[in-house]
């Protein structure tokens, strides 16, 4: 397992000192610029695993860097956390509308960062946070491509098996049928929504059969979710 790269965009010296610090105690190899142009170029030469950006940096704004990240091939994906002195609630939703996965407010503890970061590595990436996805009774090994489900080996073909993957990734999420072709499928994909529906019959049948109860739930025309309620 490689270190998580993570690029640091912040321009207060005593803060990218004590940032530095604690995440490379946790095994993180840390690149930083004080600059929204250089973040760029950084990002797109090597494309980090993570992005902490600062919402006020030098050239161009946090929102801007965002926003290009998001924008760039290299960068579309990878999770993005703004910090920001600025708690107003508006600030915030830009923050998020623009692309950015979480949010964090100054003052706060770089303990708590630390864990925001993994929570969010863990969500996106879960290979960077183990090898190991488990949502109830269902465990994946995402190297071994074995899935099982209370202790029970089920066979899943690769498309189910990826599906499966995606929401254990993201347990609880609502994904309509279009994320769903996007995320297992990929974006040039002309699959029609329609096969989703059959994947995900496919996918039902298998990890729910011997009479488990079912831990995918449709919601009504806005797709589905790995809900056990």
């Amino acid at each position: 397992m490689h270190h998580a790269r993570m690029l640091l965009v912040e321009d207060d010296p005593a803060l990218v000192e004590l940032l530095t610090y604690h995440f490379k105690r946790e095994d993180f190899d840390v690149r930083h610029t004080v600059d929204g142009e250089e973040a760029l170029l950084m990002a797109k030469e090597a494309a980090p695993d993570i992005v902490l950006l600062d919402w006020m940096v030098e050239g161009l704004s946090g929102i801007e860097v965002c926003r290009r990240l998001r924008r760039m091939n290299e960068t579309a994906n990878v999770p993005i956390i703004m910090l920001t002195a600025r708690g107003e609630e508006e600030d915030r939703v830009r923050g998020l509308e623009t692309g950015a996965d979480d949010y964090v407010t100054k003052p706060f503890s770089p303990r708590e960062l630390v864990a925001r970061v993994g929570a969010v590595l863990r969500r996106v990436r879960p290979a960077l946070a183990g090898e190991q996805l488990n949502y109830g009774d269902i465990e994946m090994d995402t190297v071994g491509h074995k899935v099982r489900r209370g202790g029970e080996t089920i066979p899943l073909g690769p498309t189910e098996f990826r599906l499966l993957r995606h929401f254990l990734e993201h347990p609880g999420w609502v994904f309509s049928r279009e994320r769903l072709l996007d995320a297992v499928w990929g974006h040039d994909s002309d699959i029609e929504s329609r096969t989703v529906d059959v994947h995900i019959r496919r996918l039902r049948k298998a990890i729910n059969s011997n009479g488990r109860p079912d831990v995918i739930r449709t919601v009504r025309s806005a797709g589905y979710a790995l809900d056990s309620n």
